[in-house]
């Protein structure tokens, strides 16, 4: 997959779906503006992992919207996924590059500038700086980031950067004019009455964050051109 869009990034989570399956959940959520699902399955083994991935990348197919598995470099490369993200706890970003293919994405979570700097170093494909904002949908999160932590990571990195933690319709705008490339969404989609609808409000935050934050830059450097969504 050449071009990846993180501009919309929907990460799962079954708990939250409100007994909706995740393939209901991306399809709904694609249809409304999502430009990237991450399957994360804390609780469930093995068998039932391969089984939703599966069933998520059917959903996905055709639709050019890339398929990231959480943690689980085996089912990623095991269901034909485009890629893996890992967490500060897992297999190293140096590790996942040796046993995955050229093309796969792989992004992993950093809660610092000096992760976020390691992260590049290692190959990693994008970023997920955790948590911006306290999030219920992760007990053992480190403290917030902050507008200012994201801007810091932001500024330390040339990758893309896509924000995650207590991400909503309301702060979206601001989170992006911050310097996200994209917003990783679990609870305002998944748990929303139409995941459709909650996307589209997202991408509708998006793109006026992107627009305020592109007056800024050309008040500071005239000329300068942003790249939506940091297309690869």
């Amino acid at each position: 997959m050449s071009r990846i869009d993180y501009t919309l990034y929907l990460v799962t989570d079954r708990v939250r779906s409100r007994g909706r399956s995740n393939a209901e959940i991306v399809q709904e959520a694609v249809a409304g503006g999502v430009t990237c699902v991450q399957l994360r399955e804390k609780i469930c083994g093995t068998r039932e992992f391969l089984a939703e991935a599966r069933l998520v990348l059917a959903v996905l197919r055709g639709t050019g919207v890339p398929l990231i598995i959480n943690d689980r470099v085996d089912v990623a490369l095991a269901t034909g996924a485009n890629g893996v993200h890992v967490g500060q706890q897992d297999m190293p970003v140096t590790a996942v590059r040796r046993l995955v293919p050229a093309e796969w994405i792989v992004g992993i979570s950093v809660e610092s500038v000096a992760d976020a700097v390691c992260a590049e170093r290692d190959g990693a494909d994008y970023i997920g700086a955790s948590p911006v904002f306290a999030t219920p949908t992760k007990a053992d999160h480190a403290p917030p980031l902050g507008l200012a932590g994201l801007r810091a990571i932001r500024a330390a990195v040339k990758i893309p950067v896509v924000a995650i933690g207590g991400i909503n319709g309301e702060n979206a705008g601001e989170v992006i004019r911050a310097g996200a490339d994209g917003l990783a969404v679990v609870s305002d989609i998944v748990a929303a009455d139409s995941p459709r609808a909650a996307a589209a409000r997202l991408c509708q935050a998006i793109e006026a964050g992107r627009k305020s934050r592109a007056r800024q830059v050309e008040q500071q450097d005239p000329g300068h051109r942003e790249t939506p969504g940091f297309l690869l």
